[in-house]
């Protein structure tokens, strides 16, 4: 029996004596391989390389976690913790020895900060942070334990072998991050990089990988960390130090309910026949064509569904640049039902549409009040004045270049006096006039004789 066959076996047993079966454990090692962009038939190898990894290693010497909790609504650690049933996230979890996390430990005070340091000092760990740091008022914007968030960040990450951002709190902000953004609230990446560039941070910022969301999808987390524990480094990076094979594909490429976009069949109001047909959310305010995730693959609750799936339009959650400052995926999409983000005039957010409807009005207001008084000036009446043509041009129209009909006649019809500019043309104009209407006037008491 080879060393690999044997892990194998060790490790089911070890996962049978917690409730989880062979074939469960499969199941879930298949969702892993999707959430890594394989195959699920690459299962049965996620399964050997967890064994390897976990019997591997010394007992007692499991890769330990670090979990640290900022500013954020737990919402991560509650997406984590319920992933499955029986939980085998927590499982998998109790085998790398997350030695740090305050909402999860059973410890607390002196003794769990004591059990953080130890695994710091020790070195080779990861550390996965949930929430934004915040560094208002100096960093006194949060404090843990009496200790500010800024100091607690560039400590844990001094001895690191790689940061995991759960969430896109962590990430760029998130609704800490939003406008007006009192706290001072900043994703770890751009917090790390700017202490690097000013000197507070002295060593070498670690590998930080970018799993935003909000919260984060627990297949997300499980699948990184056992990319980094497998691998030994960070999964391939997009330019956002997001996993590429997560967030590298738009969310609308493989929406359930592209087929009704190409057709052009949309949701224009929620309790409408259109929604209950499940047509297309762009309308509503869906981000889903401008966001990259594999959400509609994975889905939520045990793949059950999604947000699109369960009737919500996509609010963009994955969508954010963790370096640039006011790119926080809230401040990029809300207000979440409408189709267009607000623009800021001054402190004072407006929709395009609306901008867009109060310069129309604007400028019909301002040709009404044009022609109203153009009619009070008189400067209507009788319409705009012609330029005088010259006599030939007006005996032979056909032969005219451009139109020849504004001869002095047409002219005193249409209500105006003739342009005087030529008085050897006008003089000319009426007597070849007046001949034609005495040859015309001929013709007529010829005709009328004949009858």
């Amino acid at each position: 029996m080879t060393t690999k066959e044997a892990c194998v076996d060790r490790f089911d047993a070890m996962l049978e004596g917690r409730g989880v079966t062979r074939r469960r454990f499969l199941e879930f090692c298949g969702a892993i391989a999707v959430s890594l962009g394989l195959s699920e038939a690459m299962a049965p190898s996620v399964r050997e390389a967890l064994a390897a990894s976990v019997i591997g290693k010394t007992e007692g010497k499991l890769a330990p976690v670090i979990w640290l909790e900022l500013a954020s609504c737990t919402g991560c650690t509650e997406s984590l913790a319920s992933a499955e049933t029986p939980d085998v996230a927590t499982i998998v979890l109790d085998l790398i020895s997350l030695t740090y996390a305050e909402t999860l430990s059973a410890g607390a005070g002196f003794s769990l900060e004591e059990a953080k340091e130890e695994t710091i000092e020790a070195g080779g760990y990861i550390v996965v942070i949930e929430g934004a740091i915040m560094e208002g008022w100096d960093g006194n914007a949060l404090k843990i334990a009496n200790e500010k968030s800024t100091d607690i960040v560039r400590h844990a990450a001094s001895n690191a072998t790689a940061i995991i951002c759960a969430g896109s709190c962590a990430v760029d902000g998130g609704w800490q991050a939003a406008v007006p953004n009192p706290g001072g609230a900043i994703g770890v990446q751009a917090f790390l990089e700017r202490s690097k560039a000013d000197g507070s941070f002295e060593h070498e910022v670690p590998p930080i990988i970018n799993v935003p969301s909000c919260p984060s999808n627990p297949e997300h987390i499980i699948a990184v960390l056992v990319d980094v524990l497998l691998l030994g480094a960070p999964p391939a990076l997009n330019e956002y130090g997001m996993p590429s094979l997560i967030f590298d594909q738009y969310i609308h490429d493989n929406c359930p309910r592209r087929g009704h976009f190409e057709n052009g069949e949309f949701v224009y109001q929620f309790g409408s026949e259109e929604e209950k047909k499940g047509y297309c959310l762009y309308p509503m305010g869906c981000k889903g064509p401008q966001t990259k995730s594999n959400c509609p693959i994975v889905r939520w609750n045990r793949r059950v569904s999604w947000c699109v799936e369960a009737g919500a339009p996509c609010a963009g959650c994955a969508n954010a640049n963790p370096v640039k400052e006011g790119f926080n995926w809230v401040d990029l999409n809300t207000p979440f039902l409408k189709r267009f983000k607000n623009l800021l005039i001054g402190d004072i957010p407006i929709q395009p549409m609306t901008l867009a409807a109060g310069v129309t009005g604007l400028v019909v207001v301002a040709l009404v009040v044009h022609g109203v008084g153009m009619k009070v000036t008189g400067r209507t009446k009788g319409g705009a004045d012609f330029e005088r043509e010259r006599a030939w041009d007006t005996k032979h129209p056909d032969q005219a270049i451009g139109p020849a009909s504004a001869s002095e006649p047409v002219a005193k019809l249409n209500g105006r006096p003739a342009a005087a500019a030529d008085p050897a043309a006008a003089d000319a104009d009426t007597a070849d006039t007046d001949a034609d209407a005495a040859d015309a006037s001929d013709t007529e008491h010829t005709e009328g004789g004949d009858e």
